[in-house]
């Protein structure tokens, strides 16, 4: 089972992710903010990792900056997902790695197709 992290400072969206997730087969593991998502990126075995941006802490671009240091989430594709749709941000996102960026809410039919392609 490919097990997915969520990483989202809300947990109704984690909450109404997760619920999708499994109901179309993945593992799911939570964190409520960047720093949670970089413990739990280090102690799982991880497929995708779904990244909001605004959060606590660490907030999703940095948490994604940091990840692509480590040599255990440095090839991890990296699904941004959140309220926000500015060009500069998705930009640095994609400079740093993410493979694609989705505004919130999210249907979950194409939340899941673009899991199942970033999971193949």
């Amino acid at each position: 089972m490919k097990k997915i992290l969520l990483v989202d400072d809300s947990e109704t969206v984690r909450q109404q992710v997760s619920r999708s997730l499994v109901e179309a087969g993945f593992g799911v593991v939570e964190a409520a903010d960047g720093v949670e998502g970089l413990m739990r990126a280090s102690e799982e075995e991880i497929s995708l990792i779904l990244l909001d941006v605004n959060m606590p802490r660490l907030n999703g671009l940095d948490m994604l900056d940091r990840l692509r240091e480590d040599p255990k989430s440095a090839k991890v594709p990296v699904l941004m997902l959140t309220t926000e749709a500015q060009p500069s941000m998705i930009d640095r996102a994609k400079k740093a790695g993410a493979r694609g960026w989705m505004i919130k809410p999210v249907k979950p039919e194409l939340l899941i197709s673009a899991v199942n392609k970033l999971t193949a």
